[in-house]
């Protein structure tokens, strides 16, 4: 069993190795702990071994390598295949160790909590059968040398969509096409605001050539309604500009709506029981690689001058200022349709919450009542956010469809109704009866 850090940093991604590097770099004892076998998160996800790694984005070329060699550097101490379970009622740290199987208590004076984006997909028929998948999950998968085979569709909204079809044909594997929910090239005047951002450009041309060269169609303005089951494969039924339908068989969809910070359950920014707290990088605002890394450093730094007592400094990073300013470009150029209309008249057995299968129907009757719900009773009374992620990818889409059809509904964020817990993940009873936990707190269970 380790000793207790002084730090210790939750995710093993930009932000996370950037946090553990500057807090290490400071003099303190660090522990860095990651889920997977290996550094990297989604952005910098290593290929297995022995398989051919994904070319980066130009301005990701270089990037993990001065990473990883700075934390080398650091002396950050690496814990990996570790799970982060939450924070216990006297602020002790749980971590699963898959390893061992065996539950690690820590109880560091500093927390950095680094568990990067959360993948965001808009409920629609057909969503939850078996060759749907996320883009970003797809990304991963060939990140780490999985080259997915068949037809592949690639659907939703957002510059992911472009990444993923330009690293898919570059594997050998084209998409059958890119179905873009928004417009950008109907907003030249916002897409010239990329030229105040000159470090994109490169990542701009490179998404765009295999497009330019017909390796596969980009159509946009165009929405998924329905994904079916067809023989062997599926068939996603696409709505036009037009308002035509147009059927498409395939092998595989990946579905993405945008990102979202990954923050359920979390504690926020702070000090527990004595315990410093401090969100980083996308987990506090999605602002992209380069913002993780500067304000996983930035967080470092801090935990550090907190420890020692010192103020740290308050001005806001120009680097975070830029890249804030970058997505807002972005998203305002991606910017798709209002969904919550379509999301209403989708059938009545279109899934909304997947852990616990609940549907739009049962989500409607719910509602129907003479009085007005809480969006809490909602929860209890449905099971709407219920299952083992705790609601943090259905409730999103059950508040917004909440509050159309009861407009009278008390506004409420998805972290209010399901409170303050991480998703579930299963621990053994024995690996909680023999944590190392102190005999005046052998009753503190997760909160």
């Amino acid at each position: 069993m380790r000793g207790d850090p002084d730090i210790l940093v939750v995710g093993g991604g930009p932000a996370g190795v950037a946090a553990a590097t500057a807090a290490a770099e400071s003099g303190l004892s660090v522990i860095l702990s990651e889920m997977r076998a290996s550094l990297g998160g989604a952005i910098h996800r290593q290929p297995a071994p022995g398989s051919k790694p994904i070319a980066p984005l130009p301005s990701l070329r270089g990037r993990w390598q001065s990473l990883r060699s700075a934390l080398t550097a650091s002396g950050a101490e690496v814990a990996t295949r570790r799970s982060f379970i939450g924070i216990d009622s006297t602020g002790a740290v749980m971590i699963d160790n898959r390893v061992t199987g065996q539950l690690e208590i820590y109880r560091p004076r500093a927390l950095i909590l680094a568990c990067g984006a959360l993948e965001v997909v808009r409920p629609r028929p057909g969503w939850q059968l078996p060759g749907v998948v996320t883009a970003g999950g797809l990304q991963v998968m060939l990140k780490e040398g999985c080259v997915p085979k068949g037809r592949i569709l690639i659907a939703g909204s957002g510059p992911l969509l472009l990444a993923l079809a330009t690293q898919l044909t570059a594997a050998g594997q084209p998409p059958v096409a890119v179905v873009e929910g928004g417009n950008p090239i109907a907003r030249p005047l916002v897409a010239l605001g990329l030229l105040a951002s000159p470090s994109i450009l490169p990542d701009v041309a490179t998404l765009m050539q295999p497009m330019l060269m017909r390796r596969f169609p980009w159509w946009r303005s165009t929405e998924v309604e329905t994904i079916e089951q067809s023989g062997d494969g599926l068939a996603a039924c696409l709505r036009l500009p037009n308002g035509r339908i147009r059927r498409i068989e395939i092998d595989r969809i990946a579905l993405h709506d945008g990102l979202r910070s990954n923050d359920f359950g979390l504690p926020t920014d702070g000090a527990r029981d004595g315990l410093i707290v401090l969100r980083v990088g996308d987990v506090r605002e999605v602002l992209g690689a380069h913002a993780a890394e500067e304000d996983g450093r930035r967080a470092g730094i801090e935990a550090a001058m907190r420890i020692k007592g010192q103020a740290p400094p308050a001005a806001v990073s120009a680097i975070i200022v830029r890249e804030r300013r970058l997505q807002a470009k972005l998203a305002a150029i991606f910017q798709p349709p209002d969904r919550t209309a379509a999301v209403l008249n989708c059938p009545d057995e279109t899934v909304i919450c997947r852990c616990e299968n609940r549907t739009l129907g049962e989500l409607k009757a719910q509602l129907s009542g003479r009085d007005t719900m809480s969006a809490r009773e909602l929860r209890l009374n449905g099971r709407f956010g219920m299952g083992a992620c705790q609601g943090r990818f259905c409730l999103p889409s059950t508040l917004s469809i909440m509050a159309a059809l009861q407009p009278d509904t008390i506004k409420a964020e998805a972290t209010e109704v399901a409170g303050q817990r991480w998703p579930l993940r299963p621990v053994s009873l024995s690996a909680l009866a023999d944590a190392d936990v102190a005999p005046d707190r052998q009753s503190a269970m997760p909160s």
